[in-house]
């Protein structure tokens, strides 16, 4: 259920190429991601708040940001991110959604307002629908067209994400 390392890859390029410092992620898993991503904001003076529902795999994903020496760069919340991302005051300049992928649309309307320009929205296992393609093998469909209609944003697929990498821009000015 974690990202593949390539994605952990993706993620942690976009923070460091872009000097984020304000990250949240909703769906820590057991924090393979929020690793990738608090490594990079290591290296640019940042923050990641983190949201996971479920008790087991918040414990095991704070053991394993303590083993990774990353702690002091995570606030992890065990939390029911439908709820809590509505509360977070923000701003983000990036955030990175890898939860229950009926909610992604919901979750993108949280926090859009909060997402200061030039930040980032990237959302995992999404899949542009394809000529030919059943809408329900297409994987986060709706959340991709939802995205790439949003006034002030340019949104695309990324490239090298086997998994499905949807990467959101907010435009500046």
């Amino acid at each position: 259920m974690n990202v593949p390392e390539e994605d952990g890859r993706i993620l942690y390029n976009l923070i460091i190429e872009n000097n984020y410092r304000r990250a949240l992620e909703i769906g820590t898993s057991t924090g393979h991601s929020a690793i990738w991503i608090a490594w990079a904001l290591s290296k640019t003076g940042g923050k990641l708040v983190t949201i996971e529902i479920d008790e087991r795999r918040y414990r095991e994903a704070l053991a394993n940001f303590r083993e990774a020496g990353l702690s002091d760069y995570i606030d992890a919340r065990l939390a029911d991110a439908h709820e809590l991302v509505e509360k977070l005051e923000g701003p983000f300049d990036f955030v990175f959604i890898d939860a229950d992928k009926d909610w992604y649309i919901n979750y993108a309307r949280a926090v859009i307002p909060k997402l200061e320009a030039g930040g980032c929205i990237a959302a995992h296992n999404v899949h542009a629908v394809k000529p030919g393609w059943r809408r329900w093998r297409s994987g986060g469909s709706d959340y991709y067209e939802f995205m790439v209609n949003q006034p002030g944003f340019e949104t695309s697929i990324h490239s090298e994400s086997w998994a499905g990498l949807a990467i959101s821009f907010k435009k500046r000015g």
